[in-house]
């Protein structure tokens, strides 16, 4: 008497559909870094929308009747919110209640104008992030850049555009020594740049400080005042748009500044290890690469580029003189930049745009709907918490962690293996 063996059914055809281009291109989207710097933008708006509609006097005052007419609290916190936002716009992007054009248009070039310096430094910074040091010296590296192309500009006499060019150059090569120092002291002692800049912030202070009062130097002549004489038209950044906007050639070196990071970090030996020593530097060591000599040339270059926002901003925003505080928190603002911007030149120039886009329409929120100034700070200082912390606003949006993979599934048994297992 035979035994009839199962018959093991035939395996089914593999249905599963490859992805589409577009379905990759999705995945590679929300699985990467640069989804973070959109949503955290979108996040610190929405917060900062709660904060305008709580501060606004007409949202209290329909709070207190809430229950009994809703659509009042509603309509009011509607008013607020987009009065807010729209004053964002016309005072950062156009004015859309001008007269012409040419007046409507004035925002934007302020945009550009703030935006300016914002870009250069952040270049500075998001470059040395990309090599694996932390430039917290952007405030120093501006000051010395200041008061490099400050003296040349005051002391020197020189025809245009030699004048100019002198003093751009004597700005960048002060900014690059200036953050070489650390830079040296990394490659050769092992010193943390974070130290060693943040200290050199506070030297560059005093040193600029004491230039600033001292005659012959950088002080005015005939004046007691820490402030230097105006800056003469032979070193002057030419007006872009002519003398009824505030917009200057230093808009374009920092376009050029982007190019140049960009083709160096993307398409230059040099930048591939940069990214190497910044992504494993005892790995960049044993493939032959000198660490401490990357280091040096990294902090040099990156000191080179906060140097032109130093340039743009006595050369061409602040021509009648300048004193101390030149930088105006640049230097640190440039942080934050480089940090949205993923310490990438394309991200970086989409990042002191918005930055600078929030300090010009900031005024105007002010004045026009009476919002304090400080709630700007606040949606700016959300974007880099936000930033800082990638994995919250994954959670928060449910995307998935970068490099996460499902687990695979393991095959469905069918009839016969069942009965093989129970059998044995």
């Amino acid at each position: 008497m035979s035994a009839t063996q199962p018959q093991t059914p035939l395996a089914a055809p593999d249905t599963k559909v490859a992805p589409t281009r577009w379905r990759l291109a999705m995945q590679a989207i929300v699985r990467g870094n640069g989804i973070i710097s959109v949503l955290a933008v979108l996040i610190a708006v929405v917060v900062g929308s709660i904060m305008i509609a709580a501060t606004n006097e007409q949202v209290q005052a329909t709070s207190g009747y809430f229950f009994a007419r809703p659509m009042d609290m509603i309509g009011a916190i509607w008013d607020a919110v987009a009065g807010a936002y729209a004053a964002l716009f016309r005072g950062a992007i156009y004015n859309f209640n001008a007269d012409s054009f040419a007046i409507g248009i004035h925002p934007l070039t302020e945009t550009l104008k703030f935006a300016t310096p914002l870009i250069a430094a952040g270049l500075g910074v998001g470059l040395a992030f990309r090599a694996g040091l932390f430039n917290i010296g952007g405030q120093g590296q501006m000051l010395m850049a200041a008061a490099a192309g400050g003296y040349v500009a005051t002391q020197w006499d020189l025809p245009f555009p030699l004048h100019l060019i002198a003093a751009v150059v004597a700005g960048m090569v002060a900014g690059a020594i200036w953050a070489g120092i650390a830079g040296l002291l990394k490659a050769r002692t092992g010193a943390h740049e974070v130290i060693t800049t943040i200290m050199l912030n506070h030297i560059a202070f005093y040193l600029l400080a004491w230039m600033l009062a001292t005659q012959g130097i950088l002080q005015a002549p005939g004046s007691s005042n820490p402030k230097t004489a105006p800056m003469p038209d032979s070193a002057v950044l030419p007006q872009l748009l002519g003398p009824q906007y505030k917009l200057h050639a230093g808009f374009l070196l920092a376009l050029v500044a982007v190019a140049f990071t960009w083709w160096l970090l993307e398409r230059s030996s040099l930048g591939f290890r940069f990214r190497a020593v910044g992504e494993n530097p005892a790995a960049a060591r044993v493939a032959g690469i000198d660490v401490g000599r990357m280091y040096l040339v990294v902090m040099l270059i990156a000191g080179a580029l906060v140097g032109i926002a130093g340039i743009s901003q006595i050369l061409g925003t602040e021509t009648s003189g300048f004193g101390g505080a030149i930088d105006a928190g640049i230097g640190f603002d440039a942080i934050t930049v480089a940090l949205l911007g993923r310490s990438t030149p394309l991200g970086i120039l989409a990042a002191g745009l918005l930055f600078g886009a929030f300090k010009t329409g900031g005024f105007t929120m002010q004045s026009s709907e009476g919002i304090p100034i400080e709630i700007v700070l606040v949606v700016q200082s959300l974007i880099v918490l936000f930033i800082a912390a990638p994995p919250l606003v994954r959670a928060m949006f449910g995307l998935p962690q970068p490099g996460a993979r499902k687990k695979p599934k393991k095959p469905k048994k069918n009839a016969a293996q069942i009965a093989e297992e129970v059998s044995a």
